[in-house]
């Protein structure tokens, strides 16, 4: 029963800007354990859906094998192979926790907005909704894009070495490595996001990101090259333009704010 009045007056104190480190400390573990508990929820769906999202992922693969030669397949069919007892439940384990987190991430994300909001001005605080929409569509936009790439990324990766070379792909690699992409492509989507928000905050202006432009496509490109999965020309171009129109996107959201 003391829990009560304790959040009350913690959330008082939260929305006067006047928290102290001890209960910043606090709010960063409730926090925490909503996001564990929401990710715990969404995984429990995600086991339902598991099925689904394994024909959705395994698609890309299925349509490259198509283009294979006969005489250059391993197998039979695009069927993902493992070898070991265990690696089907640690597999399944896998896909239903990122499932799980992409579940999640409209209160993950709601989250993290909560405890930086002790810091920001009344103004900034009215900006959570669209904090918590623009993130989540950008993740799944992200997401999105990277699927869209898989099919060039394969052709590219699984052929590179020619037609004397067949694929036998284990189900833990070949599916940790789409989720890996999803995952970068969903997070480096993120990046108009930080921007605009490191503008309303007074970190940075409209006019230092457009001095800075040429150096910033430059890191984008660095960037992307370091946190694709696959390092294959067809994705890391796939993230580099958009990243870039995204800064665009942000200067001229960061001139619109200051009107």
């Amino acid at each position: 029963m003391k829990l009560i009045p304790e959040r009350l007056r913690r959330a008082r104190r939260e929305a006067e800007g006047s928290m102290t480190l001890v209960e910043h400390l606090q709010e960063l573990r409730y926090r925490l354990v909503l996001c564990v508990v929401a990710i715990a929820v969404g995984s429990v769906v995600g086991w339902f859906l598991f099925d689904g999202l394994i024909d959705l992922l395994l698609h890309p693969y299925c349509e490259y094998w198509k283009t294979v030669p006969p005489a250059s397949r391993a197998t039979r069919d695009c069927s993902l192979f493992f070898f070991g007892a265990l690696e089907p439940a640690l597999v399944k384990f896998k896909v239903v926790a990122f499932l799980g987190l992409f579940i999640a991430l409209p209160i993950v994300l709601y989250q993290v907005w909560r405890f930086i909001v002790p810091g920001l001005t009344k103004r900034e605080r009215r900006l959570a909704i669209p904090f918590v929409a623009s993130s989540m569509a950008l993740f799944a936009l992200g997401a999105a894009f990277a699927y869209w790439t898989l099919p060039k990324a394969l052709g590219f990766l699984l052929g590179f070495a020619g037609e004397k070379f067949a694929p036998l792909l284990t189900a833990d690699r070949f599916l940790s490595f789409v989720m890996l992409v999803a995952l970068s492509f969903g997070l480096a989507f993120e990046f108009p996001v930080l921007l605009v928000f490191l503008q309303l905050v007074g970190v940075v202006s409209s006019r230092q990101l457009r001095d800075w432009r040429r150096g910033a496509i430059l890191g984008i490109a660095v960037f992307a090259a370091i946190i694709t999965p696959s390092s294959d020309p067809y994705t890391m171009l796939a993230m580099t333009i958009p990243m870039v129109v995204f800064y665009e996107a942000a200067i001229i959201v960061g001139r619109l704010m200051k009107r």
